[in-house]
C-alpha cells in the first residue's frame, strides 16, 4: 500500500514538473507584446560582395566603391563595425539604424599612394545585429607602374 502511494505521488510530481517545463518553453517563444521571435529578425543582404577595380596606373592610385545593402528583415539593422584588412583601405558607414525594407551603403576608399604596384585583394569585415552577424566584402585590382 505504501509503495503504491509512493509511486502515485512520484508520478504526479513528475507530470507536474514536465508540464511546467513545456509551459516555460512556450512562454519563451512568445514575447510580452504578443510578437514571436520569428516576427522580429534582422538580415542584411548586399547587392554584391566583391568589387574588382581592374587595372589602373599608380599615377591615379585612389579608387572608391559603394557596397549597397538592404535590410530584408523585420527589425532595424544596426551596423556595429566595418574595418579593413589593411590601412590603405578605409570603409565608412552610417551609424543610424536602417529600418526594415530600407537600404544603405558602405563606402570603401582604396588609396594605393606609396604602395608597390601589383595585384591586391583587401577584405572589409562588417559586423551588425543581423542574423548573418559577420559579412566579408572584398575589393581587388591591379595597380601598374606610372
Amino acid at each position: 500500500m505504501k509503495t503504491a502511494l509512493l509511486f502515485i505521488c512520484l508520478t504526479f510530481a513528475f507530470s507536474i514538473g514536465s508540464n511546467a517545463q513545456s509551459q516555460k518553453s512556450v512562454q519563451s517563444e512568445i514575447r510580452p507584446d504578443g510578437s514571436s521571435k520569428a516576427e522580429n529578425y534582422v538580415e542584411i543582404k548586399f547587392d554584391t560582395l566583391r568589387c574588382n577595380f581592374g587595372t589602373f596606373p599608380a599615377s591615379d592610385p585612389i579608387r572608391k566603391y559603394s557596397f549597397n545593402f538592404t535590410n530584408v528583415g523585420t527589425a532595424p539593422l544596426i551596423i556595429n563595425q566595418a574595418f579593413a584588412s589593411c590601412g590603405c583601405t578605409v570603409p565608412s558607414f552610417t551609424k543610424e539604424p536602417v529600418k526594415a525594407g530600407e537600404s544603405g551603403t558602405i563606402d570603401v576608399t582604396y588609396n594605393g599612394t606609396g604602395l608597390i604596384p601589383g595585384r591586391f585583394s583587401k577584405t572589409i569585415t562588417v559586423r551588425s545585429n543581423a542574423k548573418n552577424r559577420i559579412v566579408r566584402l572584398v575589393i581587388e585590382g591591379e595597380m601598374t607602374e606610372k
